[in-house]
């Protein structure tokens, strides 16, 4: 009954909102993917210190999106908590949501900022993030949608 009110709750969380975020997923994956973070272990970023291909043998579902994991450790971690180790914002691109745009984000250009795991779109978006990354953290953070009920 708690699973089914839960449901029940987060459906109509979905319906307030904003009409323009409507056709966007809480997570990023590709047109014809479900793999959150590009198939990439989220888990590898804080641990290995580098982005590691996830292997389809260690995988969990979450908000819709397919997370794969490079060892059962490290799926582990995530399944006993996933927002430690979820990119911010979906996995959508950091830089381009400080200006309330959804663009994708590339687990090849991240970084691990106060704990937090940020993808941007490509090298050269990476370089326009790392010039002022506070300022597009706090304004990415005023325009996150409330997709996940924030």
């Amino acid at each position: 009954m708690k699973r089914l009110i839960t449901a029940i709750a987060m459906s109509i969380a979905a319906l307030s909102v904003a009409p323009a975020y409507a056709d966007k997923a809480p997570i990023y994956t590709k047109a014809f993917s479900k793999l959150g973070a590009d198939g990439y272990d989220v888990v590898s970023f804080f641990e290995a210190g580098e982005p590691v291909k996830g292997d389809k043998s260690y995988s969990a579902q979450h908000l819709g999106a397919d997370f794969l994991f490079s060892s059962p450790e490290n799926l582990d971690k995530f399944t006993s908590s996933p927002e430690a180790y979820l990119p911010q914002y979906g996995g959508y691109c950091a830089w381009a949501m400080a200006d309330g745009k959804f663009a994708k984000g590339d687990p090849k250009y991240w970084s691990i900022v106060d704990g937090k795991l940020y993808l941007n779109y490509n090298k050269s978006i990476k370089s326009k993030w790392e010039a002022d990354i506070e300022g597009f953290i706090r304004a990415a953070d005023e325009q996150w949608p409330a997709v996940l009920n924030k």
